[in-house]
């Protein structure tokens, strides 16, 4: 994947995920704590509402074809905005399919903190502390959509080049099911089952994890 190194690839489902956390935050250095402030600072000047806090970062993970266990640890949420700071913050990241196997695709709203006016698939965020990510999948899904899966999978952990980890998940919709996008977002579609018939606005990363999450794909 572009800009991006497949840790774990599943799927598995909910139930095989097991997660255990170290109850000590992470410590950054100076330099960390200084950038993080930097960039928080940038993102209000710009109308971001993001809030710091504490968040997740991935220490370690054992994957086999039947499982996959994660040790994480509290780590200071705007820590993740520093582009390869290897913090290993980890967001979960749900991507939604209707029942006849259309992707959801929505384009971020200006103000926010990531990816920022571009189209991004389905519904994503932080882990919170304590929380396990297959139930972060879940929630942001809920809480971006307003929708509920009728079937979930943990599909893969994927390491970006910003050091940041993803958590991907995959739902599938029931029937009918309609979605309701919230203030993140400020316009939707459905995408074509096919990837390779998807509109110019899908970036290539967003191709990639299409083409590695679709049927067949090894």
């Amino acid at each position: 994947m572009v800009g991006r190194w497949v840790l774990a690839r599943g799927p598995w489902p909910p139930g095989a995920v097991r997660v255990g956390w170290r109850s000590d935050p992470f410590r950054p250095d100076a330099a960390a704590t200084e950038e993080a402030d930097r960039l928080l600072r940038a993102l209000a000047d710009r109308g971001s509402p993001s809030h710091d806090g504490l968040a997740a970062r991935l220490v370690s993970y054992d994957a086999s074809p039947t499982a996959l266990a994660l040790e994480l640890q509290p780590v200071r949420w705007a820590l993740r905005l520093i582009d390869g700071g290897a913090v290993s913050s980890i967001s979960a990241l749900c991507v939604v399919r209707s029942a006849d196997g259309r992707w959801l695709a929505g384009r971020r709203a200006a103000w926010v903190a990531s990816w920022a006016g571009r189209w991004a698939l389905g519904a994503g965020g932080a882990v919170e502390v304590d929380e396990d990510p297959t139930d972060t999948l879940s929630r942001e899904l809920a809480e971006e959509w307003s929708v509920r899966a009728e079937r979930l999978s943990v599909e893969a952990l994927v390491k970006a080049a910003n050091g940041n980890v993803l958590f991907i998940g995959q739902a599938w919709l029931a029937p009918g099911a309609e979605v309701t996008p919230d203030h993140e977002h400020d316009a939707h579609a459905w995408w074509p089952a096919d990837v390779d018939a998807w509109p110019a606005e899908a970036d290539p990363p967003l191709c990639e994890l299409g083409r590695m999450l679709s049927p067949g794909a090894a």
